[in-house]
């Protein structure tokens, strides 16, 4: 496991000191979520009725920014040849570098969408549950994501294809996200959907890399 959280440590302080991809997926996110309220109109109520499927359509769309760099990089100076062929499982290198992106785009994208919901007229007591159920949710955008960026990583502009793939596959996690927030802010709390969320989230954390290292080999061969 040293192997791993190296690993891990190691695509988390690129990502940071690289910026990039963390910067634009954040300001795709703030541009799209501050362009609704223009569009939509200065019907507060309705704003609040649909903030929450807005903030969560965004925050899928942000995140899709970013997924195809999740093993470009590495294959394109080599490193992903080296690691293929490296003492780590290449399921656990994919774990790890799921897990980095997570770290990097999902928990950014997590903590500013209760800042955004001030955009949006989002109900008070929605707000908790909103940091929750993305926090929650977003690792399942980070592992399917990267089966999808396994699957087009030597396709070139692959990012269409990506997009293609992978979002029929965050469809759940956008249903359940969604009526967990809208749960949430009722008198009920927190029920079902956010149960089912985060049960989403681990059949991803599980089966997710398995899914991506069946795909790289593939793509190494």
């Amino acid at each position: 496991m040293k192997s791993f959280w190296a690993l891990l440590h190691r695509d988390v302080t690129l990502a940071i000191r690289e910026g990039g991809a963390i910067g634009t997926a954040l300001g795709f996110f703030l541009v799209v979520v501050s362009l609704m309220p223009l569009g939509l109109g200065p019907d507060l109520n309705l704003l609040s009725r649909i903030a929450a499927g807005i903030l969560w359509i965004a925050l899928l769309l942000a995140a899709l920014l970013s997924l195809n760099r999740i093993f470009e990089a590495d294959h394109e100076d080599g490193t992903l040849d080296v690691l293929a062929t490296g003492p780590l499982p290449l399921e656990l290198v994919t774990a790890a570098k799921s897990l980095a992106h997570w770290v990097t785009t999902g928990i950014p994208l997590a903590i500013m969408a209760p800042v955004l919901g001030i955009l949006l007229n989002l109900d008070l007591a929605a707000y908790p549950v909103l940091v929750a159920t993305t926090l929650v949710g977003t690792p399942a955008v980070s592992f399917l994501g990267a089966i999808g960026a396994a699957l087009t990583m030597k396709t070139r502009r692959g990012g269409l294809l990506l997009a293609l793939i992978v979002l029929p596959l965050y469809v759940p996690t956008l249903i359940f996200g969604i009526s967990a927030v809208s749960a949430g802010a009722g008198p009920a709390g927190i029920g079902a959907s956010f149960l089912i969320l985060a049960a989403i989230s681990l059949v991803t954390i599980v089966l997710g890399p398995l899914a991506a290292a069946a795909a790289l080999k593939v793509q190494l061969q």
